[in-house]
């Protein structure tokens, strides 16, 4: 296959697919002697990115590999394609998100510390249904609490190849700081001082949060 044989496959492969693909998942996508090396079809992804420059659409690259997903700005304009309502989500659930990603391994208590409030267990448990967060090992003092840390699933969601691509915190006690930082969304309801966690209060959309790359 010459190289624009290669490109056209990937590109088709990619809109196929629907979800991040591996360089070894696109290699094996092709018959034994006509499999070309992994950097030629790298190459063929930076050749498609050059081309959809102009375009609404990029070949993005995350934890579990490469997907082609659309650009940013035309993402508001095409949210009426998705008529099932977005999951929606609470504030404090956010900020133990971005807790769990910025300080792992942490224990549940470690993150009630530092937000002053109780971490609702079905915060704990929406965040391992999502597949954001998993147990990664338990710390060694009495009782023995569960150690939480972010997954590849976090960062496929997220649009991260690695956690080092977070952006820089300097002060994980200082939530307002937080949130600007990880542009979380304005919440209006009751503070998380005045009423037991709920995960539905003051619920915003995900997708307020989190938007196409580009």
């Amino acid at each position: 296959m010459d190289d624009n044989e290669i490109k056209y496959f990937l590109e088709a492969a990619l809109l196929a697919a629907g979800r991040p693909l591996s360089i070894e998942q696109l290699q094996g996508l092709f018959d034994g002697r006509m499999r070309p090396e992994k950097s030629v079809i790298r190459n063929a992804i930076l050749t498609l990115n050059d081309e959809y420059k102009e375009r609404g659409i990029v070949v993005s690259e995350v934890a579990s590999g490469f997907r082609m997903q659309v650009r940013s700005a035309m993402a508001t304009r095409l949210e009426r394609l998705w008529e099932e309502r977005p999951p929606r989500y609470s504030r404090a659930l956010f900020e133990t998100l971005a807790l769990i990603a910025y300080r792992q391994p942490v224990t549940r208590g470690e993150i009630e510390e530092i937000r002053g409030v109780s971490v609702s267990s079905n915060i704990i448990r929406q965040l391992q249904e999502r597949d954001w967060v998993r147990v990664v090992g338990h710390r060694d003092t009495p009782g023995r609490p569960s150690m939480f840390g972010t997954t590849k699933g976090f960062l496929d969601y997220f649009s991260l190849k690695k956690l080092d691509d977070l952006p820089p915190l300097a002060d994980l006690s200082n939530l307002e700081n937080l949130n600007i930082q990880l542009d979380l969304p304005e919440v209006e309801g009751r503070d998380d001082s005045e009423a037991p966690t709920d995960i539905n209060e003051g619920e915003v959309p995900i997708s307020d949060w989190q938007q196409p790359v580009g």
